[in-house]
């Protein structure tokens, strides 16, 4: 893409009333607008982010064998009542709505109940399992305080699986293998290394724990004690001398560190298909409930939270999986063989399906094209001038290193493949 083909300036002023990083950057780098507090759309370029997020996770749910399908945002009542959670006593962050002849709808916030009763025609015997479906989509919640930029949003967007089991042997091996599948998500979005399986507690619907995956983070709202060496955690509000023995963990090898949470899955023990009448018939024609587990990850959450790890004093650090374009190029100057060069390479590197921006504005002065793609974090910098082309090569940089190297365009193509 041509930068003047982009709508999308860049800013050097911070936005009036934001106090999170993740959304400062964002909103100045272009790729996000704030809506309302909680609320935020996505450009082109933050389009671009969340998409290859999207991307990765979908690749491991479709490993484990999970089917995509895309459920409504606007629920029901009466599917909700079968759990009671409609009851704002109960669940008191929904959105809620009325058709024009008053029936009352839920704005969806979560799909178990949905997901469960759109099973019910094709589920009814031991063959139809062991099943796993996923979205990633949408989700409101009424927070009574939106805040942390796209950390906490009223409006986010997340990826939600559900298991169906016949039995818990089956369930804890789907289980397990989602977990392998999120430990691979987190490898490639470039956070693996800082992000850990945290044990919390388990909720209203089983006595087991439920699994969050924490990144740790200066700006998490989560307290989290890490045992580095297991790659494990356990989350401070069930921090228990019992918790720790059931979970193999030594005090004296914990670390305490603030996180955020990117991610979390639940066993749901057979609650919600129990509740909503969805059993199988096993081999002996007997009925039998089924076992669900429910696995979230925070899309959105994530952009936001990978700003927040990585950003510098120039601006968003984009882990190259992930990034919007992978090569800022950069023209300086208007020299006729400058740009016919640099018009060549872009052609070159489109063709070899590397997502390139080109700098192409010619009011703009080197430096401030330079700033701008330190702002919006793209991994590699080429740039083309009247010095490097009297060498018939570019000037290469690397978002994160503050070396450049002179490379002939071999040279940078072998770079960037290996990267």
């Amino acid at each position: 893409m041509k930068r003047t083909e982009l709508f999308t300036k860049t800013s050097k002023t911070t936005p009036a009333g934001e106090v999170a990083k993740n959304a400062q950057l964002l909103i100045r780098a272009g790729y996000i607008h704030k809506e309302m507090a909680g609320v935020y759309a996505y450009l082109p370029l933050g389009l671009r982010v969340l998409e290859n997020i999207k991307q990765i996770v979908r690749e491991e749910m479709n490993a484990i064998g999970g089917q995509e399908l895309s459920m409504t945002v606007l629920q029901p009542r009466d599917v909700w009542e079968k759990t009671n959670r409609f009851d704002d006593a109960v669940v008191d962050n929904w959105f809620k709505t009325k058709l024009k002849d008053g029936t009352e709808l839920g704005v969806g916030l979560t799909h178990e109940e949905p997901v469960v009763d759109a099973l019910i025609p094709y589920v009814s015997s031991y063959k139809d399992l062991p099943l796993s479906v996923y979205q990633i989509g949408p989700k409101f919640r009424n927070e009574l305080r939106a805040k942390s930029g796209i950390l906490r949003g009223r409006e986010f967007v997340m990826k939600d699986m559900y298991s169906f089991a016949r039995n818990q042997a089956e369930h804890d091996e789907l289980y397990e293998k989602t977990a392998a599948a999120y430990t691979k998500i987190y490898d490639r979005l470039g956070i693996g290394a800082e992000t850990y399986r945290t044990a919390a507690d388990g909720g209203y619907f089983t006595e087991r724990f439920s699994d969050e995956y924490q990144t740790l983070s200066d700006v998490g709202e989560d307290t989290i004690y890490v045992d580095k060496a297991k790659k494990l955690a356990i989350n401070k509000e069930i921090y228990t001398d019992e918790n720790l023995v059931k979970l193999g963990l030594n005090r004296q090898d914990l670390v305490e560190e603030k996180s955020v949470e990117v991610g979390n899955i639940f066993p749901l023990e057979s609650k919600y298909s129990d509740a909503l009448d969805l059993y199988y018939t096993d081999e002996r024609g007997q009925r039998q409930s089924i076992i669900m587990g429910c696995y979230g990850i925070g899309v959105s959450r994530i952009m936001g939270a990978i700003v927040e790890k990585f950003a510098d004093e120039q601006g968003i650090v984009w882990p190259v999986a992930i990034a919007p374009f992978k090569i800022c190029l950069i023209n300086v100057g208007t020299d006729e063989n400058v740009v016919k060069f640099t018009i060549n390479l872009y052609k070159k590197l489109q063709e070899k399906g590397v997502e390139v921006l080109w700098d192409d504005r010619v009011d703009v002065r080197p430096g401030e094209k330079f700033a701008d793609a330190d702002l919006m974090g793209i991994p590699h910098r080429v740039v083309v001038s009247a010095k490097t082309l009297a060498q018939n090569s570019v000037e290469y940089k690397a978002r994160t290193s503050e070396e450049t190297l002179i490379l002939t365009i071999d040279e940078l193509l072998k770079k960037i493949a290996c990267i």
